[in-house]
């Protein structure tokens, strides 16, 4: 199968594949479009069973960077870029120098970021190498890391998701993370500070001690999907809602941090027709994106990068109402909404 006759290959402008003998680098960046500006999403280290799935993978995150820019209301494209390797032990200063000198020859096309298993240092290290990098500004408040950002803005997302379905407050309210790295960690934060009761899951055993630390109860990995809750937030890897895991669910409502929880189209479909609410991710998620715009605009205002981000509930709170009056899942009125802005951008779209 090539790029071109992938399912995946949604009208992408570019798919660059790289591979560096010295340092062993073998990196992908896909650009999906950039009508409304420079293609910007974050740079993923994964240790992916091969070629196949990394560009899967690349190509459907790219995409969802577009969709994702044009709710945020940012002059921003939709990028992703893939290093094949396990973070733990693959990872080293002159990998990342090779990973800069991949992102400066696209001459700013692409603008990388934070992702997961790559970090400020890491991007940093990229940063040594070409100017087109993000998220790194250490007067930011989280010294560039977005993750807190991010995590504030599924906050909100799951706040407007608790009032669609008819609580006031979180408080009392029971949520189920699946996976509480960076972001996890700090959503699970936000919402035991909030009075929610919080269940936890994680591969990693440091993660699930800092979430037990906070009063979150722990999980096994295999049950965390089946839980009865109010809310599901996925906020590990993608394709979590498949055919396989989808009659599992026992919440009202699935709302995350991950990307492309759905493994496919018709996952939307499906959860809509049992009733459950579904906070498109690309939506909820952007907070993250927010706050590297403003780092690159040198904004460090906490106050109005918050104000921005507090639009994803303004945002949820549209979809979820134009859903129930027209009958059709939240995902297929976000893509719609998205899809309007980045087809055909207007000066007012592009000055966002």
């Amino acid at each position: 199968m090539t790029i071109l006759s992938n399912p995946e290959f949604h009208n992408h402008e570019l798919v660059a594949v790289h591979s560096d003998e010295t340092t062993g680098l073998q990196a992908i960046i896909a650009i999906h479009n950039t009508k409304l500006g420079p293609a910007t999403g974050g740079c993923r280290m994964f240790p992916y069973a091969n070629e196949a799935e990394a560009i899967k993978d690349v190509l459907r995150l790219s995409r969802g960077m577009t969709y994702k820019s044009a709710l945020a209301d940012l002059p921003l494209g939709g990028g992703k870029s893939v290093i094949i390797g396990n973070p733990k032990h693959d990872k080293n200063p002159a990998l990342m120098h090779a990973m800069g000198d991949f992102i400066n020859s696209l001459g700013g096309r692409y603008i990388g970021a934070e992702d997961s298993g790559t970090s400020v240092a890491d991007l940093a290290k990229m940063a040594e190498r070409t100017a087109y990098v993000s998220g790194i500004n250490s007067k930011a408040k989280h010294g560039g890391d977005p993750s807190p950002v991010t995590a504030y803005g599924v906050y909100v997302g799951i706040m407007a998701t608790i009032e669609q379905l008819g609580y006031r407050e979180l408080s009392g309210r029971s949520i189920a993370i699946q996976g509480v790295g960076n972001v996890g960690y700090h959503l699970c934060k936000l919402l035991t500070e909030a009075g929610a009761e919080v269940f936890v899951s994680d591969i990693n055993s440091d993660n699930l001690a800092r979430a037990k630390a906070l009063g979150a109860t722990v999980v096994e990995n295999d049950s965390i999907i089946g839980i009865p809750v109010d809310v599901f937030a996925p906020c590990a890897m993608g394709a979590i809602i498949n055919q396989f895991s989808v009659d599992k669910l026992r919440c009202q409502a699935v709302a995350g941090a991950a990307n492309n929880q759905l493994a496919s189209p018709e996952m939307a479909d499906q959860l809509f027709d049992k009733g459950i609410l579904y906070a498109p991710d690309y939506v909820i998620n952007a907070g993250g994106i927010i706050e590297v715009y403003y780092q690159n605009q040198g904004i460090f205002d906490e106050e109005k990068i918050n104000r921005h981000v507090d639009t994803i509930g303004t945002k949820l709170r549209d979809i979820y109402t134009r859903s129930s009056k027209e009958n059709v899942a939240c995902q297929k009125i976000a893509d719609a909404l998205a899809e309007k802005k980045f087809r055909s951008p207007t000066n007012k779209d592009l000055a966002a």
